[in-house]
């Protein structure tokens, strides 16, 4: 047996354990409420996966899974980018201002506006990256600090200067229906964003079983040394990285804008917390690419059947929040918990 294939078992088994022991802990706070856990773990699972539960779970998938890419592209690389909200920020706004006023059919608006997307997002990664190369800035706090700008220069311009007058919130003018994603491919409950993330997920993932890229990547996340003295551009790669990492991100704002919300308004983006859910993925998984589309979708269930078992336990979704963090704590103590011979 391959030493790659046993990393593998030896991720996929710690992973496996920790969602099973937080899933005990998890039912130990459920009975200090006084409420049957079996009961709550069972209009999770229904209320994700029954009925309108599966769209609305593929739905809230889509940004999920895409934020959790764009974090775990670069942790393969060995860097931390916690600016997602900044990139996606940006490539929301880029998207609905070249949906709203570029001079084109619509169809071919739309697929601009998610290729400026991905270009604003990736730009606004790579000054981070620059700001490491050139000024010695760790990634992970220039990242994270210029998220802060993007959020307050996005909130005053859709304010002040792109605000509709027609209504009373902070938010631009409607995309037109021609400009928009369809929500629905041959009546089939699947969305354009769903097959446009799905191909960028398997774009991630061939790139990094089979890419020169990918070695490279999973090389430098291992051994920064090791990797520039078999021949790496260490700053090349740095750029690269950060880019597509951003590019990622800046696409899921895109999606969102388009295929959803069909304006940006202040704060909205924002609201559900898709980056740091998305982190909480991208770590459970370890950076492993089909890890992270997975434990995202496991993420996804689980906070839309937090939703319904809400409205049929009267129990607050916020309990499938607290299964999320004591899964990617029992992950921390896997050096404990599970021990690799």
């Amino acid at each position: 047996m391959t030493a790659g294939s046993l990393d593998t078992k030896y991720r996929l088994a710690a992973i496996l354990l920790s969602i099973a022991v937080a899933i005990v802990l998890g039912g130990c706070v459920v009975v200090s409420t006084g409420a049957n856990p079996l009961s709550v773990y069972l209009e999770i699972v229904r209320g994700a996966f029954a009925g309108r539960g599966l769209e609305e779970t593929l739905a809230r998938s889509v940004p999920l899974v895409g934020m959790a890419l764009s974090i775990a592209i670069a942790l393969r690389a060995g860097l931390v980018n916690l600016g997602g909200d900044g990139q996606m920020l940006v490539g929301g706004l880029v998207a609905v201002l070249v949906a709203l006023y570029l001079p084109v059919p619509g169809p071919a608006r739309a697929a601009l506006a998610l290729i400026a997307a991905m270009c604003a997002g990736g730009l606004y990664a790579w000054i981070a990256a620059i700001l490491q190369l050139g000024l010695a800035i760790p990634f992970l706090i220039a990242s994270l600090l210029m998220s802060y700008i993007a959020r307050g220069v996005t909130s005053y311009l859709v304010r002040y200067p792109l605000r509709d007058p027609s209504t009373g919130m902070p938010e631009t003018h409607r995309v037109l229906s021609s400009a928009r994603l369809p929500n629905a491919i041959l009546d089939l409950p699947i969305s354009m964003g769903m097959l446009i993330m799905a191909v960028v997920a398997i774009g991630v993932v061939v790139n990094d079983r089979s890419g020169v890229n990918g070695f490279e990547w999973r090389m430098t996340g291992l051994n920064p040394r090791f990797a520039q003295y078999s021949g790496t551009n260490l700053p090349r790669q740095t750029q690269r990285v950060a880019f597509l990492s951003g590019a990622v991100a800046g696409l899921v704002g895109a999606l969102i804008i388009l295929g959803q919300q069909y304006r940006f308004t202040d704060g909205a983006l924002l609201a559900p917390g898709y980056t740091w859910s998305g982190l909480m993925a991208a770590v459970l998984a370890m950076a492993s690419p089909i890890a992270t589309v997975v434990v995202s979708v496991f993420f996804a269930a689980l906070q839309v059947g937090g939703f319904a078992m809400e409205r049929a336990l009267g129990l607050p979704a916020v309990l499938t929040w607290v299964l999320q963090a004591l899964i990617i704590l029992c992950l921390a103590a896997r050096p404990v918990l599970f021990r690799r011979r």
